[in-house]
Protein backbone atom coordinates (compact mmCIF):
# COMPACT_ATOMS: atom_id res chain seq x y z
CA UNK A 1 0.00 0.00 0.00
CA UNK A 2 1.13 3.22 -0.90
CA UNK A 3 2.03 5.61 1.69
CA UNK A 4 0.45 8.92 1.56
CA UNK A 5 3.59 11.21 0.13
CA UNK A 6 4.60 8.62 -2.27
CA UNK A 7 2.55 9.35 -5.26
CA UNK A 8 2.49 8.27 -9.38
CA UNK A 9 3.86 10.58 -11.89
CA UNK A 10 1.56 10.59 -15.64
CA UNK A 11 2.44 12.36 -18.07
CA UNK A 12 4.86 15.05 -19.07
CA UNK A 13 6.12 18.57 -17.86
CA UNK A 14 5.75 21.90 -19.41
CA UNK A 15 9.66 21.84 -19.83
CA UNK A 16 10.01 17.54 -21.46
CA UNK A 17 7.32 19.33 -23.51
CA UNK A 18 9.30 22.08 -25.04
CA UNK A 19 12.55 20.62 -25.21
CA UNK A 20 10.65 17.82 -27.23
CA UNK A 21 9.17 20.04 -29.51
CA UNK A 22 12.28 22.40 -30.25
CA UNK A 23 13.81 18.98 -31.47
CA UNK A 24 11.38 18.23 -33.42
CA UNK A 25 11.51 21.63 -35.23
CA UNK A 26 15.51 21.71 -35.87
CA UNK A 27 15.37 18.20 -37.45
CA UNK A 28 12.44 19.34 -39.49
CA UNK A 29 14.07 22.57 -40.67
CA UNK A 30 17.23 20.71 -41.43
CA UNK A 31 15.44 17.87 -43.28
CA UNK A 32 12.91 19.71 -45.49
CA UNK A 33 15.29 21.54 -47.24
CA UNK A 34 17.58 17.92 -48.02
CA UNK A 35 14.11 16.45 -49.02
CA UNK A 36 13.06 19.55 -51.37
CA UNK A 37 16.31 19.20 -53.07
CA UNK A 38 16.00 15.15 -53.29
CA UNK A 39 12.38 15.93 -55.15
CA UNK A 40 13.67 18.09 -57.56
CA UNK A 41 16.46 15.60 -58.05
CA UNK A 42 14.26 12.83 -58.87
CA UNK A 43 12.05 14.51 -61.08
CA UNK A 44 15.23 15.83 -62.86
CA UNK A 45 16.46 12.17 -63.01
CA UNK A 46 13.02 11.15 -64.18
CA UNK A 47 12.88 13.57 -67.09
CA UNK A 48 16.45 13.18 -68.21
CA UNK A 49 16.35 9.52 -68.12
CA UNK A 50 12.93 9.62 -70.24
CA UNK A 51 14.77 12.09 -72.57
CA UNK A 52 17.57 9.59 -73.16
CA UNK A 53 15.45 6.59 -73.47
CA UNK A 54 13.51 8.50 -76.29
CA UNK A 55 16.79 8.86 -77.57
CA UNK A 56 18.12 5.28 -77.71
CA UNK A 57 14.63 3.86 -79.02
CA UNK A 58 14.87 6.27 -81.92
CA UNK A 59 18.24 5.20 -82.68
CA UNK A 60 17.31 1.20 -82.34
CA UNK A 61 14.17 1.98 -84.43
CA UNK A 62 15.92 3.36 -87.51
CA UNK A 63 18.17 0.76 -87.43
CA UNK A 64 15.77 -1.76 -87.27
CA UNK A 65 13.15 -0.29 -89.50
CA UNK A 66 15.51 1.01 -92.24
CA UNK A 67 13.23 4.70 -91.85
CA UNK A 68 13.79 8.01 -90.49
CA UNK A 69 12.55 8.20 -86.90
CA UNK A 70 11.71 12.08 -85.54
CA UNK A 71 12.83 12.91 -81.98
CA UNK A 72 10.68 16.23 -81.44
CA UNK A 73 9.16 18.82 -78.69
CA UNK A 74 5.28 18.64 -79.20
CA UNK A 75 2.20 20.08 -76.94
CA UNK A 76 -0.34 17.83 -79.47
CA UNK A 77 1.42 14.47 -80.34
CA UNK A 78 0.83 15.25 -83.87
CA UNK A 79 3.14 18.16 -84.69
CA UNK A 80 6.54 18.84 -84.14
CA UNK A 81 7.15 22.47 -82.31
CA UNK A 82 9.11 25.28 -83.47
CA UNK A 83 10.79 27.95 -81.46
CA UNK A 84 7.27 29.11 -79.88
CA UNK A 85 7.85 26.18 -77.40
CA UNK A 86 10.68 24.00 -74.99
CA UNK A 87 10.85 20.32 -74.47
CA UNK A 88 9.48 21.16 -71.22
CA UNK A 89 6.10 21.00 -73.13
CA UNK A 90 6.78 17.63 -74.00
CA UNK A 91 8.05 15.55 -76.35
CA UNK A 92 7.44 12.74 -79.04
CA UNK A 93 9.04 10.14 -80.91
CA UNK A 94 7.06 8.67 -84.71
CA UNK A 95 8.24 7.18 -87.49
CA UNK A 96 8.62 9.22 -90.29
CA UNK A 97 7.42 7.00 -92.98
CA UNK A 98 6.06 9.69 -95.72
CA UNK A 99 8.75 11.88 -94.77
CA UNK A 100 7.17 15.54 -94.88
CA UNK A 101 9.09 18.70 -93.39
CA UNK A 102 8.57 20.42 -91.60
CA UNK A 103 7.86 17.19 -89.51
CA UNK A 104 4.38 16.07 -88.71
CA UNK A 105 2.70 12.96 -87.51
CA UNK A 106 0.04 11.61 -89.91
CA UNK A 107 -2.39 8.94 -88.46
CA UNK A 108 -0.11 6.02 -90.43
CA UNK A 109 3.09 6.85 -88.57
CA UNK A 110 3.42 4.92 -85.35
CA UNK A 111 4.01 7.12 -82.09
CA UNK A 112 7.14 4.97 -80.45
CA UNK A 113 6.84 7.21 -77.05
CA UNK A 114 6.01 10.53 -76.08
CA UNK A 115 6.54 11.95 -72.34
CA UNK A 116 5.57 15.00 -70.59
CA UNK A 117 8.28 16.49 -67.92
CA UNK A 118 7.50 16.00 -64.32
CA UNK A 119 10.12 19.02 -63.55
CA UNK A 120 9.58 22.25 -62.38
CA UNK A 121 12.16 23.59 -64.63
CA UNK A 122 12.92 25.34 -68.30
CA UNK A 123 14.57 22.35 -70.70
CA UNK A 124 16.51 23.98 -73.44
CA UNK A 125 17.74 22.72 -76.66
CA UNK A 126 19.91 23.92 -79.70
CA UNK A 127 17.58 21.69 -81.94
CA UNK A 128 13.98 21.88 -82.45
CA UNK A 129 13.92 18.62 -83.88
CA UNK A 130 16.29 15.46 -83.98
CA UNK A 131 15.92 13.13 -86.85
CA UNK A 132 17.88 9.55 -86.65
CA UNK A 133 18.58 8.27 -89.44
CA UNK A 134 19.52 4.54 -90.94
CA UNK A 135 23.66 3.52 -91.38
CA UNK A 136 25.47 5.27 -93.02
CA UNK A 137 23.89 8.76 -92.93
CA UNK A 138 24.55 11.07 -90.16
CA UNK A 139 22.02 11.82 -87.74
CA UNK A 140 20.85 15.16 -86.18
CA UNK A 141 23.54 16.13 -82.99
CA UNK A 142 22.65 18.64 -80.43
CA UNK A 143 22.42 19.64 -76.77
CA UNK A 144 19.91 19.31 -74.47
CA UNK A 145 19.78 21.02 -70.95
CA UNK A 146 17.73 20.37 -67.96
CA UNK A 147 17.49 23.14 -65.12
CA UNK A 148 15.21 23.51 -62.28
CA UNK A 149 15.02 26.52 -59.86
CA UNK A 150 18.23 25.72 -58.47
CA UNK A 151 19.93 27.02 -61.59
CA UNK A 152 22.95 26.00 -63.74
CA UNK A 153 24.54 24.84 -60.88
CA UNK A 154 22.25 21.71 -60.97
CA UNK A 155 21.51 21.22 -64.08
CA UNK A 156 22.35 18.80 -66.68
CA UNK A 157 22.56 18.21 -70.34
CA UNK A 158 21.62 14.93 -72.63
CA UNK A 159 24.12 15.76 -75.30
CA UNK A 160 23.76 13.63 -78.49
CA UNK A 161 26.58 13.18 -80.88
CA UNK A 162 26.15 12.81 -84.77
CA UNK A 163 25.88 9.17 -84.85
CA UNK A 164 23.10 9.48 -82.56
CA UNK A 165 24.35 8.70 -79.54
CA UNK A 166 23.61 10.36 -75.81
CA UNK A 167 25.58 10.94 -73.07
CA UNK A 168 24.32 12.89 -69.56
CA UNK A 169 26.80 15.14 -68.39
CA UNK A 170 26.93 17.97 -65.56
CA UNK A 171 29.05 20.18 -68.56
CA UNK A 172 27.93 21.41 -72.05
CA UNK A 173 30.18 20.14 -74.99
CA UNK A 174 33.43 21.11 -74.74
CA UNK A 175 33.21 21.16 -71.35
CA UNK A 176 31.77 24.49 -71.51
CA UNK A 177 29.34 25.35 -68.22
CA UNK A 178 25.67 25.18 -68.94
CA UNK A 179 23.52 28.14 -69.10
CA UNK A 180 20.03 27.94 -67.69
CA UNK A 181 18.74 31.23 -68.52
CA UNK A 182 16.22 33.08 -66.28
CA UNK A 183 17.67 31.30 -63.38
CA UNK A 184 21.12 31.77 -61.34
Amino acid sequence: MPTPTTQSRAGTTLWELLCSLSIASLLLAVGVPSFQSFLLDARQRADINAFFTAIQLARSETTKLGRPVVLCKTIDLRRCGGEEIRYDSGWMVFVNRDDRKPFERAESEPLLTAWVPKSEGPIHANRTVFEFRAFRRRSTNGTVTFCDRRGARAARAVIVSYTGRPRIDSRGPGRRALICAGLP
